[in-house]
């Protein structure tokens, strides 16, 4: 049986929609990125999208495999940040970028329940700074010029920038996905800074900036660019649904669902 993969997203104001009648605009709508369910689906899972009301261990109980998506920074007040400059003003419902307390607690409750169940977890991007923030960890808020461009514009749809290069560590789970080394694309400012509880890093840029986590012993990877965006088909579609169904040698222990 093909495995079932959840995916996370955002909740939207209706206004947002162009030529979306009036009557709508005080309604929400749920966003998701299709080409997640395009990686999960090419992979070999059947993708399903949450929306907020199944960040529960119920849901998770139900899921083989678990995607925790790109976004907006997860508030500071989840980890430790200078709060102050987060604008008070801003609705994460009509301004896409703007924190988003609702979705960091839907998104942290289904990380928790995934762990506890043995349910495997890929972290993209923001969702790879959550699993750090999930776990106790922290971030850095604003990641400093470098020779490495963390936050490329052309970032989208390509195979990886040339100077972009992560190197993994040997006898990791993200080195076993990817081998030595692996060019990425990049879309960040904000970054992992210190590790959450049993986390560890397993993937570096050359500036040093951590580019991907794991959870050792669990099936849990967290990666900080955007396998969705890549021309191929990222490896950690094919790992995320191989460990969902129990056949990957990095799957980590089996949890009865």
């Amino acid at each position: 049986m093909r495995p079932l993969v959840g995916i996370t997203g955002r909740r939207l104001s209706a206004s947002l929609v162009h030529g979306m009648d009036k009557r709508f605009a005080g309604r929400h709508f749920d966003s998701f990125f299709s080409d997640y369910a395009r990686g999960v689906a090419e992979a070999g899972g059947i993708p399903v999208h949450l929306p907020f009301e199944a960040g529960s261990a119920e849901a998770v109980e139900r899921l083989d495999g678990l995607i925790i998506t790109g976004g907006q920074d997860v508030h500071p007040g989840r980890w430790g940040g200078d709060e102050s400059a987060v604008p008070a003003d801003a609705d994460p419902r009509c301004a896409t970028m703007a924190h988003d307390v609702e979705r960091d607690a839907y998104e942290a409750a289904l990380i928790g329940a995934a762990i506890d169940r043995g349910v495997p977890v890929l972290g993209v991007c923001r969702g790879h700074q959550l699993l750090n923030v999930a776990l106790g960890g922290r971030l850095v808020p604003d990641l400093p010029l470098s020779a490495v461009e963390h936050y490329s514009p052309n970032a989208a749809l390509t195979d990886g920038e040339p100077d972009h290069v992560v190197t993994f560590t040997p006898g990791s789970l993200a080195a076993s996905v990817y081998g030595g080394s692996a060019r990425v694309n990049s879309w960040h400012h904000q970054a992992v800074d210190a590790l959450g509880s049993g986390l560890v890093v397993s993937g570096r840029a050359s500036d040093g900036v951590v580019e991907s986590i794991e959870l050792p012993g669990l099936p849990l990877l967290g990666i900080q660019w955007h396998p969705e965006w890549q021309e191929t088909t990222d490896p950690a579609f094919g790992w995320l649904t191989a460990a969902a169904s129990g056949t990957h040698p990095n799957a980590g222990p089996a949890t009865a669902r």
